[in-house]
Formats: structure tokens, C-alpha cells, sequence
């Protein structure tokens, strides 16, 4: 009797406590592109820590990394993200249109179009820059070898892509700007399919005379070298890289994690979010953040890619779909 009154009592108490989340641990998967590797292991940490102050729940963040357009392919073949932190707004919209498992509106439920930080492109080079890389044009010179990975597959390709081509636009004219971006794509050996992946080309390889690059990678790069191998260069014009963030609402609806998937993306707007973002070399959405940090990031001339193209959409269909220009300049390389 006594036996099981103590099995019933003890029961119970298990119960109460699955019931309160201590002993049911809840996964939340995030879907991102390669260059975020370090700074989502850092604010995983962070955020758990935080979720679990303030709920008695056990939690767990699993990370999925690869280029971004694979990793788009990937959850709409049905990898079951809870969150996807993909390199463009495009990666996110195609989600949205092919899959409806979160609506087409969704830049509209965060801050800043649903972007808690932001990049830029820029040049990574070898130690004293022999080849004097100073500028976009010096990419398409005879002799330079440029290292970019394949805007068909990356989500950063396309940003040095965009970037290269409003610069040509402004400079040489909207008739002469293809066969400038064309001249660039023609002095690269080889494109790897995610912006890491060209990282380790340039770096481990030691293919190519200028990386064309995430500026938080090239600034990674240097931390890890202890700029004795690389430096950057700064070229006089380039894109604002917005990589973005969303709850995937069929998901989190069907595993029971929205109100752990919304927060975590909120929590990247925080100032615990904001200096871990900065930490990893993007640009902190937070001015407050962005002062502090402002040492680690050169003044450079930005424009917007809607002001540019119009939008992502019509940037992607007119550059990246089928037979568009990138197409058309690498086909005929």
C-alpha cells in the first residue's frame, strides 16, 4: 500500500513537472546561411540561458548552415524549420510563395523589415594587395583573379553580383554595364556554391588574387590570421546586405514552439542580441550597439537594393532566374 501510494504520489509529481516543462525539452531548429556559424552558436547560448530564466522550460537550438539558396530549397522540400536567418529577403519570399507556410507579408512582423542586422560586400586581398586592388573596375582588368561563389546558389553571390553591376551602371552607363560584370565573371576560376565555401578557396587554397566577400567574413578572416596574410580592401561604392528573419508558422504551429520561435528572433533586437551580432562583424540594427562598434566597420557609400533594382523579386528575376543576365554572361564565359 505504502509501495504504491509512493508510486502514485511520485507519479504525479512527474507529471506536474513534464507539465511545467522542466523534464519536456523542446527543440527549435534555425536555418541559416553559411556565415553565420559563430555568431548563432553564441546567441543560441545566450538565448537559452534568457528563455530559461524567465520560463521553467528545458530548451535545445539545433542549426542548420549551408548556402543560402540550398537552404531555401531545403525547407521547401520540407526540412521543418522553426525559424529560417537566410541571406536575402528573395530566400525568404520563395519560401513564402511556393510553400504558404508563412505569409507573404511576414517582413512586416519585425523591426527594420524583419533585419536585426545588416552587411555589406568588400574585397578581401593578399598581405600589401600586390595586384593593387582599389575598386570594382580593377576586378575586371586582364590578369586578376576574383573569387565570388555562384549567385545560383548563394544568397551572397547575388549581393556581390547586385553590387558589381550598380557600380559598372553608374560608371560605365546602362549600355556597357553587362560586358563590365561580364568582364569580372570572366577572370573567376571557380565558383563554390556558399559564400564559406569560397572563404575557404581564397584562404586554404590560396586560389585567387581578390575574394569578393561578406564583409563580417572578411573581417572573421583577419581576427582568425591575425592580419598577417590578408587585408581588405574598401571599394568607393557598394550594396547594403540585408539578411533577414521569420517564424515559419506551420511549423511552429504544428510542434507546439511559436511562442519560443517568436521570442528568439525578437531576443536578436535586444542588446544581448545586438552585441553578439556586432561581436560576429554584422552591423548592429541598435545605434546605441553601432556606436560602440563603429570602430570595426569602414565608412562606405551603401545603396539599397529596391532603390537600385526596385526589389528583390525584380532584381532576381531580371539577374538570377533562367536564362537572366547572370545566365547569359556565364554561359557564354
Amino acid at each position: 500500500m505504502v509501495i504504491k501510494e509512493w508510486f502514485t504520489i511520485s507519479f504525479i509529481a512527474a507529471s506536474m513537472l513534464l507539465s511545467n516543462g522542466v523534464l519536456a525539452e523542446k527543440t527549435l531548429l534555425n536555418v541559416s546561411y553559411d556565415p553565420t556559424r559563430e555568431l548563432y552558436q553564441e546567441f543560441n547560448a545566450a538565448f537559452i540561458k534568457h528563455w530559461q530564466s524567465k520560463n521553467n522550460e528545458s530548451l535545445k537550438i539545433e542549426q542548420s548552415h549551408g548556402a543560402s539558396g540550398k537552404q531555401t530549397r531545403s525547407v521547401i522540400e520540407g526540412l521543418q524549420a522553426d525559424v529560417v536567418t537566410l541571406a536575402s529577403a528573395n530566400d525568404i519570399d520563395n519560401i513564402a510563395k511556393k510553400t504558404k507556410l508563412l505569409p507573404e507579408n511576414w517582413q512586416k512582423r519585425l523591426a527594420l523589415n524583419s533585419t536585426p542586422y545588416t552587411s555589406t560586400i568588400v574585397f578581401l586581398v593578399r598581405k600589401g594587395n600586390p595586384k593593387g586592388i582599389k575598386d570594382w573596375d580593377d576586378l575586371a582588368r586582364s590578369g586578376i583573379e576574383v573569387i565570388t561563389p555562384n549567385p545560383k546558389t548563394s544568397g551572397g553571390a547575388q549581393w556581390n553580383y547586385l553590387a558589381a553591376w550598380e557600380y559598372g551602371k553608374r560608371k560605365f552607363g546602362e549600355d556597357k554595364v553587362k560586358e563590365f560584370v561580364r568582364s569580372i565573371y570572366g577572370n573567376v576560376p571557380v565558383m563554390d556554391s556558399s559564400s564559406r565555401g569560397a572563404t575557404e578557396t581564397f584562404i586554404e587554397r590560396g586560389m585567387g588574387d581578390v575574394f569578393i566577400a561578406w564583409e563580417k567574413e572578411a573581417l572573421l578572416t583577419l581576427k582568425k590570421q591575425g592580419g598577417d596574410q590578408f587585408e581588405i580592401v574598401i571599394p568607393s561604392l557598394s550594396i547594403l546586405a540585408q539578411p533577414p528573419v521569420a517564424v515559419i508558422d506551420k511549423v511552429v504551429d504544428k510542434k507546439g514552439t511559436r511562442s519560443i520561435a517568436e521570442a528568439y528572433l525578437r531576443y536578436l533586437y535586444s542588446e544581448e542580441g545586438q552585441e553578439i551580432a556586432a561581436k560576429h562583424f554584422y552591423r548592429p540594427a541598435n545605434s546605441t550597439i553601432a556606436k560602440k562598434y563603429a570602430h570595426q566597420f569602414a565608412a562606405i557609400e551603401l545603396f539599397k537594393i529596391n532603390d537600385a533594382f526596385g526589389s528583390w523579386e525584380n532584381a532576381y528575376k531580371t539577374h538570377f532566374s533562367e536564362n537572366g543576365t547572370f545566365d547569359q554572361i556565364h554561359l557564354q564565359q
